[in-house]
């Protein structure tokens, strides 16, 4: 039964749907061998629509398990097709939240890096200049709101590398809070990180419209006081 996982369905028609994913949530199967969100969005079209045998859902794109906020999946193949055509050809613009402890220099700018995947430890490593095996990795950021000690940050990645945003953070001194992985001072909690998809915007695959479809940010008190600053 698909009531096992309460699901933040943020968006949902015959051809896609999106929710709002949990930190600590995987987007699909991995070697830990937890059920990944893309398992219970199964469930719950199938418990939805009393659909019999296998359900067909699409994986469109990936969010790190520490991060929250808009997953998509797509219903049928045909959506699954053209959305990974938008995704490829850089259609779909990504709208990130990160809270950081430290601010950039400048109240909004572009960071622009040469990222390098390194074989342990699951990290990527930012450099100015291109090295042997780096991709290119580009951003937009805006500080959005300040407390006493955070500043919300708002990031629209131009490419989708490896952990981008956090190693581009990390990389001018302003890790996410949380994230120990990049130099944050301290893990939080729930060990998550303060990275969150606010909004995903695109053109819909077959209706052919602009969707923006955006995530409430997670119940917790300091994200919640910023997303209260926004209103």
């Amino acid at each position: 039964m698909f009531e096992q996982r309460k699901l933040q369905v943020l968006y949902e028609d015959n051809h896609l749907i999106a929710v709002n994913k949990r930190s600590g949530d995987i987007s699909q199967g991995d070697k830990t061998g937890d059920k990944p969100l893309g398992d219970f969005v199964k469930d719950y079209i199938k418990e939805k629509y009393k659909k019999p045998g296998d359900v067909f859902l699409g994986v469109i794109h990936r969010i790190d398990r520490p991060t929250s906020g808009v997953l998509l999946f797509a219903r049928t193949s045909k959506a699954l097709e053209r959305m990974n055509k938008q995704f490829k050809e850089k259609k779909v613009q990504k709208t990130y939240w990160a809270i950081t402890k430290n601010a950039p220099s400048e109240e909004k700018g572009s960071l622009h890096n040469y990222l390098l995947k390194l074989p342990k430890g699951n990290v990527s490593r930012a450099y100015a200049n291109a090295v042997s095996g780096s991709k290119e990795a580009s951003l937009d950021y805006l500080i959005k709101a300040k407390s006493d000690r955070y500043h919300l940050l708002e990031i629209k990645p131009h490419t989708g590398r490896h952990h981008q945003i956090r190693v581009q953070l990390s990389k001018i001194n302003c890790p996410i809070k949380g994230d120990l992985k990049y130099g944050a001072d301290r893990p939080n909690r729930d060990r998550s990180i303060c990275l969150h998809a606010r909004a995903v915007e695109f053109i819909h695959p077959v209706k052919k419209e602009l969707l923006r479809i955006e995530a409430c940010a997670p119940e917790d008190k300091l994200w919640q006081a910023f997303e209260k600053m926004l209103r």
